[in-house]
């Protein structure tokens, strides 16, 4: 079974301007363990496409089936609870906060899943080592670089177990060498059988994944499946 499918979904915006349409009748399925990359200029839709995937907003048309579940008839509560326990966010701004110790901002997820203290830290902890930050614990966000950062971002993703991360622009306010360093590891993830889905506009980025979606004015106009590259930075 498919771990992702849509049909049809669109969705559009209320602007200045008059109304948006950012998704057109998009279609796509995803299958467990899987690595994507969606790719497309500013205002192809790709985000507002990630926004759905990760229950963040709702279609105004279509159907979303995640882990067979139909997402889009599910109740607020319902979608927060789905975020928790099945999807894990990287973004590219890494999102910590600034006055949490390492440790607490990876088991920050887990405070919503109600554990208890000694839990929340020991799993941290492992994330912390699974990401090559073992010893990093008792850190603040400003005291390690913005590539570690990242990987306490990826922890913090990983912490609840999730099946499926959504990274968007993981790697955009790294260098070449740390963006290296992080589709490395989301490589080694995948590797695991955690689907990945990351959205990015650097083709050396997109050719760490085996199956390249791209959107164009709000519709998918090329959905491929590619060999891992030579020039690919993982």
């Amino acid at each position: 079974m498919a771990l992702i499918t849509i049909e049809g979904m669109s969705k559009s915006y209320v602007t200045a301007a008059g109304p948006f349409l950012a998704l057109k009748q998009v279609s796509l399925s995803v299958e467990p363990g899987e690595f994507v990359a969606i790719m497309g200029p500013s205002g192809s839709g790709k985000s507002t496409f990630m926004n759905l995937l990760g229950c963040l907003d709702r279609p105004d048309a279509g159907h979303y089936l995640l882990d067979g579940q139909r997402i889009d008839a599910l109740t607020p509560d319902e979608l927060a609870a789905i975020r928790n326990r099945t999807i894990g966010f990287v973004f590219q701004g890494f999102n910590l906060l600034p006055r949490m110790s390492l440790e607490d901002n990876v088991a920050l997820p887990l405070v919503y899943r109600g554990l208890d203290r000694e839990t929340r830290r020991a799993r941290a902890r492992e994330m912390l080592a699974k990401v090559g930050l073992d010893g990093y614990a008792a850190s603040l966000p400003s005291r390690i670089s913005g590539g570690q950062q990242q990987r306490v971002a990826i922890a913090r993703a990983l912490v609840n177990h999730p099946r499926l991360i959504l990274a968007d622009e993981p790697t955009g306010n790294l260098d070449s060498h740390t963006s290296q360093d992080i589709m490395t590891l989301f490589t080694a993830l995948n590797a695991e059988g955690i689907t990945v889905i990351l959205v990015t506009h650097e083709p050396d980025i997109a050719a760490c994944a085996r199956r390249q979606v791209r959107f164009l004015d709000g519709e998918i106009v090329e959905d491929s499946l590619t060999p891992r590259q030579e020039n690919a930075l993982c």
